[in-house]
């Protein structure tokens, strides 16, 4: 399934490998008669100070520490000021923030008054970042520079130039946050990203801007987005089907696009417990440009415990591509199937329509998986290095078809439930941190059509986003 790359903000620090946090089951512990004490002590904290600053505005750090002042015991405020030391860094305009509770001192001061100060080191006007980065089966080396904090209230600007093995990109991002709210903000973004599609043989560079507005409503985490983009698709092979050639050519796309998200798993990567459901939709055409097209798609992930250390996960994908008006849809906005990310034992995005050896893309899919997830036989290195490793048994199914929509609704379930192509197999998986995750497996494709590219045997997976 493939989607646009969008010029995310740098992560102020990259993750690190190992046992994550979140898979550590925290012991209950019992309170200590002392601990008791200093819960029921009443307390006042008097004031609160923030040593360190200097180029950050005062008022956008009140809406973070001001939990602080309705601590009523010592332990309540212990476990504020750590709240909002976790809020102060989050800002990521702090390279190091700590926090000294002590009794409050001056004529005003109370018997139980408390002064809670913390001392911030402001992270430098400039910064730059080498990162290594992996993506759907490629991988890119990324340079960026970082000027945290412009204007003093978390702003952000960012320029970032990757090369990659398929992709190369380079763009520029400014980040505003909504002060006291860090999750509602807006970011712009002016890009360049020119891309390769062997099984397209397709050339693609698209010259874009883009204006983002990102904000929690109840369990959800919404994003809207305008998006105006220059695209000149070109044959990446002299050997191109006349299809291919075809969609040769300078377009414009100016598309609007809303998407929610709720995710509960405890990993991204490789997730114990928790789900995700994230929809999304694109209409294209009604704000200019020569795309016109309603674009809609999602995705479901469920992951269970089970005995032995063991998961259960069940993830959903699905999508749909609706032209408007009498103008086919073009090949960069169709969706793609197949290979070590979603249709395990199929190459990369080498299933469906296709003209003379290359894949032209489908406009409605639905790809479907089981996985289980178990230690490793033995438990070799458990506790450290061995953890990083999972067993990994899966069966996938799906399909890849253009619809005629002439027809009803039901003649298009028939046509998506036709012509099945599913796959089963086990290998190993590696977490690497949690910032992508490594699969070797051994796979049987099952359901092959006429025309599909398969990778009967051992198959090597490397990304973020798996089915």
């Amino acid at each position: 399934f493939c989607t646009k790359h969008s010029l995310d903000p740098l992560p102020m620090k990259g993750p690190e490998l190992g046992v994550q946090a979140d898979d550590i089951e925290a012991p209950e512990t019992e309170h200590e008669p002392k601990q008791e004490v200093l819960e029921n002590k009443d307390v006042v904290v008097q004031r609160v100070h923030i040593d360190g600053l200097g180029r950050t505005k005062e008022d956008l750090l009140s809406y973070e520490i001001a939990d602080v002042f309705q601590a009523r015991n010592l332990i309540d405020v212990m476990r504020k000021s750590h709240e909002a030391r976790r809020k102060l860094l989050r800002l990521g305009i702090f390279r190091k923030v700590e926090v000294v509770i002590d009794t409050s001192r001056g004529e005003d001061a109370l018997p139980n008054g408390l002064d809670v100060t913390f001392e911030v080191t402001e992270l430098r006007r400039m910064t730059g970042s080498y990162n290594t980065m992996v993506g759907n089966n490629e991988g890119s080396m990324v340079l960026g520079l970082k000027l945290p904090n412009v204007f003093g209230r978390a702003e952000k600007m960012t320029f970032q130039f990757s090369y990659g093995t398929k992709e190369t990109s380079y763009g520029l991002s400014f980040f505003k946050p909504q002060p006291g709210l860090f999750e509602r903000n807006i970011s712009i973004n002016v890009y360049k990203v020119t891309g390769q599609f062997p099984w397209s043989s397709l050339r693609e560079t698209d010259r874009g801007i883009s204006a983002e507005l990102s904000f929690p409503v109840w369990k959800t985490n919404q994003t809207l987005k305008w998006e105006g983009v220059w695209r000149e698709l070109g044959c990446l092979a002299r050997t191109a089907s006349f299809a291919v050639r075809e969609e040769s050519g300078h377009s414009l796309k100016s598309s609007l696009s809303h998407a929610m998200v709720i995710d509960t798993r405890n990993s991204s990567i490789l997730p114990r417990k928790g789900g995700l459901l994230k929809i999304h939709q694109e209409l294209a055409g009604y704000t200019g440009g020569d795309a016109s097209f309603l674009k809609e798609d999602f995705e479901i992930q469920l992951n269970k415990t089970l005995f032995w250390d063991s998961v259960l996960s069940a993830s959903l994908w699905g999508g749909l591509l609706l032209p408007i008006g009498d103008k086919p849809t073009n090949i960069a906005d169709r969706f793609y199937l197949g290979g070590p990310t979603s249709i395990r034992g199929f190459s990369m995005y080498s299933m469906g329509p296709q003209s003379e050896g290359d894949y032209l893309g489908g406009e409605a899919y639905w790809a479907g998986g089981f996985h289980l997830y178990t230690p490793l036989p033995f438990r070799p290195g458990r506790g450290g290095f061995g953890d990083l490793f999972r067993t990994h048994f899966f069966l996938n199914a799906g399909n890849l078809c253009n619809l005629n929509y002439g027809e009803g609704p039901q003649a298009h379930l028939k046509k998506l439930a036709e012509c099945i192509r599913w796959s089963y197999g086990l290998g190993i998986v590696l977490r690497l941190g949690n910032i992508a995750r490594l699969e070797l497996n051994y796979c049987i494709p099952m359901g092959v059509q006429s025309g599909d590219r398969i990778c009967d045997g051992v198959q090597f997976g490397a990304g973020i986003r798996f089915l």
